[in-house]
């Protein structure tokens, strides 16, 4: 006796990450009226001029070394 195989499709359908309500929940608390908006970019020059100053605090510090290649 000959069996034939026949194959099976199988398909899967794409997971909504916010399918499960969250959705729901992410826009009713946009909508509340003291929801955070972030409407202004940072500065690039003042942000760049700030982190400068951060590494160079962080070079003065006594306890502070670095890795270098061998």
């Amino acid at each position: 006796m000959s069996h034939k195989f026949h194959p099976h499709h199988i398909t899967f359908t794409p997971v909504d990450p916010l399918g499960d309500g969250l959705r729901e929940e992410i826009i009713a608390e946009q909508s509340e009226s003291d929801a955070i908006v972030l409407e202004e970019r940072p500065d690039e020059g003042e942000l760049s001029h700030y982190w400068q100053s951060v590494e160079s605090d962080i070079h003065q510090d006594p306890e502070w070394f670095t890795f270098t290649e061998d």
